[in-house]
């Protein structure tokens, strides 16, 4: 059985995601734990008791949120944490729905998510604390001088969006035929140096605990499979900054990748836990059981140190008996076989 007799329930969604298995694993021994996937077959499931695992519809079908709320009251949850891009802003709205049943959430604000999923909005949030890369968001007006003042090679990305889905590095203005010029898309100066994360954790008053940076030096479709620690003061310090501009009160990933000269400027930000959180963990900064300790109010110190470590990831396995496979009860009011599409 996971947690102590007694203890707090914390129920987290995105089951199947790397961020996930490293919150159940962080949390396990101290908390009652429920997953929560749209897959029956995602691993984290079967990181929680067997009567804690749900199935979920899709973060953007209109039907989650009610879902997600229900499946808390069920399994008396008294926190919740999404790690799902898509699901963060609708569920962050419905504070107080879940507040009405004595159920806290561990998720950012909708006016700093807003802000982390419109990367033009972050820039312009950013801008005056922090360097950014020159950017041009594309519309009808938008001229070629504009987009020649970026220099070549420039980078083009949507305005929202996760996961580096429609990200292009174009030579010149002549490739920006069939781009559409709706506003829907930004263009930024290409920043040639090392890319780092800058994993930060604040309290809820604000307060910023710990900024860890990583290097990501080996990225397989989008995650970090090699990395390590940097005790980089700007770096720290850059992390620190972006969060206290954009009133982080939880957990965020910092994306920085260095310029021409070297300075450290800002990609974007993942307003969630990251997906190689674990290295942060093992540094010494365990921002799961910190993150949720200060989600209930208690005690969490007012600065973390962290070591220089590094990490090769692998894959690993959960074994679970026969019976228990994919046995997992859906909380969405359709049949579950509908909530677990994908």
């Amino acid at each position: 059985m996971t947690g102590a007799p007694g203890s707090r329930t914390v129920l987290v969604t995105g089951a199947g995601g790397a961020a996930a298995v490293t919150l159940l694993r962080a949390l396990r021994d101290r908390y009652r734990v429920v997953a929560a996937d749209i897959d029956p077959h995602a691993v984290g499931l079967y990181l929680a008791d067997p009567g804690d695992r749900v199935l979920l519809p899709r973060g953007d079908d209109p039907r989650f949120v009610d879902a997600l709320l229900e499946a808390a009251r069920t399994h008396g949850a008294d926190l919740v944490v999404p790690t799902v891009d898509v699901e963060l802003l609708e569920v962050s709205r419905r504070t107080d729905d879940f507040a009405a049943h004595g159920i806290r959430l561990l998720v950012e604000g909708p006016t700093t998510l807003g802000t982390c999923l419109d990367k033009w909005a972050l820039m312009q949030a950013c801008a005056d604390t922090v360097r950014v890369p020159a950017t041009v968001l594309l519309e009808g007006g938008t001229t070629d001088d504009e987009v020649a003042a970026l220099g070549t090679p420039f980078i083009v990305k949507p305005r929202s969006g996760a996961g580096g889905r429609g990200f292009a590095v174009l030579p010149d203005v002549a490739h920006l035929d069939g781009v559409p010029r709706d506003g829907s898309q930004i263009l930024q100066e290409w920043l040639p140096g090392e890319e780092f994360s800058v994993d930060v954790l604040a309290r809820p008053d604000g307060h910023v605990v710990a900024a860890v940076p990583r290097r990501r030096d080996k990225v397989d479709s989008g995650i970090a499979v090699a990395g390590r620690t940097v005790a980089d003061p700007a770096l720290v310090t850059f992390g620190r900054t972006v969060a206290e501009a954009i009133g982080v009160v939880g957990v965020v990933n910092v994306q920085v990748r260095r310029a021409v000269d070297g300075t450290p400027a800002l990609l974007e930000v993942n307003p969630r836990f990251p997906g190689t959180m674990a290295l942060t963990v093992a540094a010494g900064v365990d921002m799961p059981r910190l993150a949720v300790a200060a989600a209930f109010g208690d005690p969490v110190p007012d600065h973390v140190e962290f070591a220089e470590v590094a990490v090769v990831r692998h894959w690993d396995e959960v074994l679970v008996p026969v019976a228990e496979y994919c046995d997992v009860p859906s909380a969405d009011p359709v049949p579950a076989a509908l909530g677990a599409a994908t």
